[in-house]
């Protein structure tokens, strides 16, 4: 009897040793992609010619329109080959700003832009995406269509000076400053979306004025070789960072503050081989939202996100620390998130999926370790298949092989939230070397198959499930 006790705990044993080196081994094996995926990602340089905005007419007190300065300046820097647009020490005021190919816009410090609150300054209308869908809007505070080798470096501050009396409003929030009877989005969101629906091509979706859609802060669209490195960037009208249909984008050493509507840190979207580095976000929403389009445009264009590294981030407030949708159509693929701090008591979750049926898409190959929280207000982990629209529509969406290892977590909600499908679960959801400390609640898990927790511990004692 006792040598039968023997062999079945040797047995047991065993067991669990090929269950912990088969969870070893699949973490292991997709971060074996990391340093591949990285290769690809090489900031752009530029020669070493400055072309200062004074030189071009721009005046450093605030409130002279530079427009004008900043677009000679580009231009010229863009002809001569390439080199730096320097901006001084000083306040320089602007409406829109264009860039173009081999041009580094370089902040000196203590240099500030200061934004225009004007939205004719945003015109005329550029092709944009907004929300994951295209159309003709007022131009982004910093814009850059189909070029190559551009950046914005140095170490000034770039202020859209959003707020609750300007741009801010339109998001129809009286909390943000709009006052009831006065216009917002909501006219204009929904006949873009439907326009979406009903394949109308997209340059013939005229926004702008009368349409109230805020514009982006910096949106790179269809462009190569990104840098982004070291300024500070303020209250954005809506989105701060987003580059679109974009390859090689790297943004690092920034401080992103705004907590204003939509204003979501980075958002890459359609793009591949991004790296986001060392940044600092305080943000009024989504901290860094992975993003592929929406809906019925999402999917005419079908492009994913993918290859993107996160790390050495710090995350403050926002809805989410590090986000997958809910523009999502397109699929999200190969993202890697480590070394990250997340902790606010307004920040609500810190790693988050969302999206529905009416946004499909696949996600898959997600992969987090090292994740500090110190306090999120509702789930450490959240996968909502019930966002906005939930189960009405035909487009299943689809969460594959998502990986979280050494996480630790001080204070939260929830510590694992997941609300799926029962005709589409979540599949390949892995934690390993998780604690979750005071958690509120229990965890809730509908429609997750084959999933594994080893060594995750909540309140002090390991779970299974």
């Amino acid at each position: 009897m006792k040598n039968y006790r023997l062999i079945r705990f040797a047995l047991l044993i065993s067991i669990l040793t090929i269950v912990s080196c088969d969870f070893s081994n699949s973490q292991r094996d997709g971060w074996d992609k990391l340093d591949e995926i990285r290769k690809n990602i090489i900031p752009p340089t530029f020669q070493d010619k400055d072309f200062n905005i004074v030189d071009f007419g721009a005046v450093a007190d605030g409130k002279t329109d530079c427009t004008e300065a900043f677009r000679k300046a580009i231009s010229a820097c863009n002809e001569a080959g390439g080199g730096r647009v320097v901006v001084p020490e000083g306040e320089f005021f602007t409406g829109a700003i264009h860039l173009k190919s081999i041009v580094n816009l370089y902040l000196s410090k203590n240099s500030v832009i200061k934004f225009s609150t004007n939205p004719q300054d945003y015109l005329p209308l550029v092709f944009t995406r907004w929300e994951g869908v295209e159309c003709m809007n007022y131009s982004p505070l910093i814009y850059a269509y189909e070029q190559e080798n551009i950046a914005v470096t140095g170490s000034g501050i770039i202020d859209g000076q959003g707020a609750n009396d300007n741009w801010w409003p339109w998001k129809g929030n009286k909390v943000d400053g709009w006052i009831e009877g006065t216009p917002h989005q909501k006219k204009g969101r929904d006949l873009l979306f439907q326009m979406a629906e009903d394949n109308v091509h997209p340059q013939e979706r005229i926004m702008g004025e009368g349409f109230y859609l805020r514009p982006s802060f910096f949106q790179p669209y269809k462009s190569k070789n990104i840098l982004v490195d070291g300024v500070t960037f303020k209250n954005s009208p809506m989105w701060f960072l987003n580059p679109v249909l974009c390859e090689n984008v790297t943004v690092k050493n920034l401080k992103i503050e705004g907590l204003g509507p939509n204003n979501d840190g980075c958002n890459p979207e359609s793009s591949k081989n991004v790296l986001i580095q060392n940044c600092y976000f305080d943000t009024g929403d989504d901290c860094i939202a992975i993003k592929s389009g929406r809906n019925n445009d999402g999917r005419r264009i079908n492009v994913p996100s993918e290859n993107i590294i996160i790390e050495d981030c710090n995350m403050k407030e926002g809805h989410g620390g590090v986000v997958m949708g809910s523009e999502i159509s397109g699929g999200v693929r190969n993202v890697f998130a480590q070394n990250c701090e997340m902790s606010s008591p307004n920040l609500d979750r810190a790693l988050r999926f969302k999206t529905n049926a009416v946004r499909g898409g696949t996600i898959e190959n997600i992969y987090f370790r090292n994740i500090k929280v110190g306090e999120v207000s509702e789930a450490v982990i959240k996968i909502d298949y019930y966002y906005e629209e939930g189960k009405k529509g035909n487009f299943l969406p689809t969460i594959r092989n998502v990986h979280v290892q050494n996480l630790t977590s001080e204070k939260s909600k929830f510590a694992i939230w997941i609300k799926a499908f029962d005709n589409a679960p979540v599949t390949g959801l892995y934690l390993d070397n998780c604690n979750f400390n005071q958690v509120a609640k229990d965890n809730v898990i509908e429609h997750v198959k084959d999933y594994k927790f080893n060594s995750v511990m909540i309140n002090n004692k390991i779970i299974s499930e």
